[in-house]
């Protein structure tokens, strides 16, 4: 648990800095070359660090362990986490899509530098480099936080591709008096910014289905089905239910035991089960048994 709180610290803080140096580059670069695609682009990269922020005060909260208000322990937090990236995916891309449309209804040219295209490939890099690591890390250590967190670089490298075809066709046209290219950059804009708001929804429409502890399906509890019939003295499964709780899963199990052994048999039954369970899956972080006499129905 430690080393996965490491991980998720370290890679939440790698994102602060990144985001924080980066907003200042493209801001300064955009002041500089006169490019308003490559500010707004700053601004985008500044609102990843409240992001970044919000995942790491949830993965913070997550590590702290049971107590008498949450005896489920904090996981959820990292759910919550979740929420706040997915929601602010999907203003972001509802920004992209206004300032897209009004892009195609009046759109007026700028004197960019060359320069801000180095600005923006640059950060595209970074933003691709960051989102590789971050979902790869999120998958491994099955932290839903990091891999929201991980979507939201790639939506900032998105938006830096849409600066980049801006100021592109900016220059372009410019020094080649074409027009007509200024229309290829809002229409691909209000497109990629669908897909950017599409993420957040995705996002959050998972996070808000863990936060009402829908139980794992049939094919995911196999496993834990399987194990729990490797206990000696396990003579029926009578209910197992798994749910999950931010980054790992409880579970909850009924079992019948022979009616004729003792209660402390039975309870060494149940806490065999509970160990098993536990050092045989690493997502497990807790199970709750309850015996049952067992008769033939």
């Amino acid at each position: 648990m430690d080393q996965r709180y490491s991980k998720a610290q370290f890679a939440s803080i790698l994102g602060i800095i990144a985001n924080i140096l980066l907003a200042i580059i493209k801001g300064i670069a955009g002041v500089l070359t006169n490019s308003k695609a490559l500010i707004a682009d700053a601004f985008h990269s500044a609102s990843d660090v409240v992001s970044s922020f919000a995942v790491l005060i949830g993965i913070r909260a997550a590590r702290k362990p049971p107590d008498t208000e949450h005896p489920y322990g904090h996981g959820k937090a990292e759910n919550i986490a979740t929420l706040i990236v997915s929601i602010l995916l999907i203003v972001v891309g509802f920004e992209i899509l206004v300032d897209s449309i009004q892009s195609i209804w009046g759109h007026q040219a700028n004197n960019t530098s060359i320069y801000a295209l180095y600005v923006v490939i640059f950060s595209i890099l970074v933003k691709e480099g960051l989102f590789q690591y971050k979902h790869r890390l999120g998958n491994k250590i099955n932290s839903p936080a990091i891999i929201a967190d991980a979507w939201h670089h790639r939506s900032d490298a998105i938006s830096s591709l849409i600066a980049l075809a801006g100021i592109g066709l900016s220059i372009v046209g410019r020094e080649y008096n074409i027009s007509v290219l200024q229309y290829f950059d809002p229409i691909a804009g209000s497109i990629i910014a669908i897909l950017v708001a599409w993420m957040g929804f995705k996002l959050g429409k998972e996070a808000v289905h863990v936060s009402l502890e829908t139980v794992l399906n049939d094919e995911d509890t196999e496993d834990f089905i399987q194990t729990t019939n490797t206990v000696n003295g396990v003579k029926r499964i009578d209910t197992l239910n798994a749910r999950t709780h931010g980054s790992y899963v409880i579970i909850d199990v009924k079992i019948s035991v022979d009616p004729e052994i003792t209660v402390d048999e039975g309870h060494s039954i149940a806490a065999k089960l509970k160990e098993r369970l536990i050092e045989q899956h690493e997502e497990v972080h807790d199970v709750y048994v309850h015996v049952n006499p067992y008769h033939l129905n």
